[in-house]
């Protein structure tokens, strides 16, 4: 049963008479919604099926008269529905790529160069390689099966029939095609925009129109494929982690040191009481084109495992420095508790003495 316009409009959760960028903002935001890949419920598929059937008779009826490509730009971005319209897939061929992407460009969104090669299928036999006729094939009288003969005239095991195949129908082998049920092969070259906040595994669609082929007839569906971060670790909410071993020394001076983030070198200034630091917005988008999560930080004091010489006689210069009164001319709390210490032992002395 064909779906009524008024119907249409409201799967989209519009009113009738909306605009053609109304409507477009509706489709996508409601495939970013239910498309299987991102929501896991058991009507994801048979509702993307229904979202996409509302788009296209709302775009067939009431934008009939406009430019049939203008929705490519945003196609480029938006995932493909496997359960689309029967009458699409007759009229489209798609080629499924694969997109290799780093944390960086998953996160800004970038611009990828693709290349490849179609084959386009011999319309005369579509595909076949023959055409077939009207009757039953001479070779096996229909019956899709010849016996060959044997020695002394008797017949052997059935074999298919070479001259049709096994179905037992008349056929023709295909002039047009050479009977290869393909025709010439020609290149394309595609630049596609990768919308910033993809994730691994999404799956971005481009429109036959823009590979530059006036028939239209071949789309693109690109799986996106995030190679691993050496530094940084992607959570599901757009957090970024980052553990940075640091060296103790330079934690307990309070150093600044250079932080790895998805949009380069950033310094921050340590602080010995503080191992974990935020970087607001410096992480992943939350969503596809949304805006970024933050970007945790966990400082690694890490201190050698045996001093050198030198190093434990600078130590015992720092212990001797720090032993009296703090930075601001109190008595320091080590130093407090060995006074205190040191009261307890006398003390005790004269009890036992």
């Amino acid at each position: 049963m064909e779906l009524s316009i008024d119907n249409a409009y409201a799967e989209l959760d519009l009113a009738p008479g909306a605009s053609e960028d109304e409507v477009k903002a509706a489709w996508r935001r409601l495939v970013s919604k239910w498309h299987p890949d991102r929501n896991s419920h058991a009507n994801a598929g048979a509702t993307m099926q229904r979202i996409n059937q509302a788009f296209e008779r709302i775009r067939l009826s009431a934008f009939a008269n406009h430019d049939p490509h203008s929705v490519d730009d945003d196609a480029a971005a938006a995932p493909t529905d496997a359960a689309a319209t029967a009458q699409q897939r007759r009229a489209q061929r798609t080629v499924s790529r694969k997109v290799k992407l780093t944390l960086e460009e998953a996160a800004a969104g970038c611009a990828k160069v693709l290349r490849g090669q179609l084959t386009d299928t011999c319309s005369a036999c579509r595909g076949a390689g023959f055409r077939t006729l009207a009757g039953a094939c001479p070779a096996c009288d229909g019956a899709g099966a010849v016996r060959q003969r044997a020695w002394y005239g008797w017949y052997g095991t059935a074999t298919e029939c070479g001259g049709c195949g096994g179905d037992g129908v008349a056929r023709q082998a295909c002039d047009t095609c050479d009977s290869t049920g393909k025709l010439n092969t020609r290149t394309y070259k595609v630049t596609v925009r990768i919308p910033h906040g993809v994730r691994d595994g999404d799956l971005l669609h481009v429109d036959a129109s823009r590979l530059g082929r006036a028939d239209a007839s071949v789309s693109l569906d690109i799986r996106v494929q995030l190679t691993p971060h050496p530094l940084l670790a992607l959570e599901a909410d757009g957090t970024v982690r980052c553990e940075v071993p640091v060296d103790g020394f330079a934690w307990i001076a309070n150093r600044s040191i250079d932080i790895p983030t998805l949009a380069g070198l950033q310094t921050i200034a340590l602080n010995r009481e503080q191992l974990l630091y935020r970087l607001e917005g410096q992480g992943f988008p939350i969503e596809r084109r949304g805006p970024r999560g933050d970007q945790l930080v966990t400082i690694v004091p890490v201190f050698p495992q045996q001093l050198s010489t030198d190093q434990q006689i600078l130590l015992d210069q720092l212990i001797a420095t720090s032993s009296g009164a703090d930075g601001l001319g109190a008595e320091s709390r080590p130093a407090e508790w060995n006074r205190s210490l040191r009261a307890w032992e006398r003390s005790l002395r004269k009890r036992r003495g």
